[in-house]
């Protein structure tokens, strides 16, 4: 029995991290959602019940990723190495972090509206949140069949260069037509954190390909 329960606490715990981490995708994925609703909406009443929803989705990634880090603590033995579990929660983390404070700074700013482009950024961030869930879904299979992981990848990376360029001509016409200089700070700093986060999309796509390259 105590060679059993020895054996059972040397197995790589996959069914402690790899549910908890999709969880965390599922909040990315849920407040990127929210945040196109955000977007979108003229209300401002609303808009402010939808920032409310995402500041939820943080909370509960903060709460999940304190989870894994004690997992990390705890488990003699991880499916991956706990730096690589680490630095990839890390970074999920911060794509919502990201989320959080382009909505917050609409809420905090109130421009005068959202313009067309911003709202194309918040479905590139979609976009990237949607790749993320596939990702971490794939995590498990990252050892055999980690294709379907770097397919997801290389997309988060065209998905950022597309933000950069959305971004890039969203600012330059800014500048051009918008004579408040104060709406302009507001836009500008509303913009840069939306393009932020596809930024760092993309930096957990570079977590996940650091785990294929010492695994697959």
């Amino acid at each position: 029995m105590a060679i059993n329960s020895l054996f059972s606490c040397l197995k790589p715990k996959e069914n402690k991290f790899f549910p908890l981490i999709i969880e965390v995708g599922s909040c990315l994925h849920t407040a990127a959602t929210l945040l196109v609703e955000f977007a979108q909406t003229d209300d401002r009443v609303k808009a402010k019940e939808i920032f409310q929803k995402i500041k939820q989705q943080e909370v509960m990634c903060d709460g999940l990723t304190n989870n894994i880090f004690e997992e990390l603590n705890d488990t003699f033995i991880t499916p991956f190495d706990r730096e690589d579990i680490h630095t990839l929660c890390e970074r999920l983390d911060d794509v919502l972090d990201y989320i959080n404070s382009s909505a917050k700074r609409v809420v905090l700013f109130q421009p005068k509206s959202i313009p067309d482009k911003m709202i194309d950024m918040t479905k590139i961030v979609l976009a990237c949140c949607e790749s993320i869930d596939i990702i971490l879904h794939e995590l498990k299979n990252i050892p055999k069949k980690p294709y379907r992981a770097l397919e997801y990848c290389t997309k988060l990376h065209d998905l950022e260069n597309e933000g950069d360029d959305i971004y890039e001509h969203y600012v330059t016409e800014l500048f051009q037509n918008e004579k408040d200089a104060i709406e302009i700070i507001k836009l500008k700093e509303i913009m840069q954190y939306l393009e932020n986060t596809t930024d760092m999309a993309n930096v957990v796509s570079k977590a996940v390909k650091n785990i294929i390259v010492k695994y697959a």
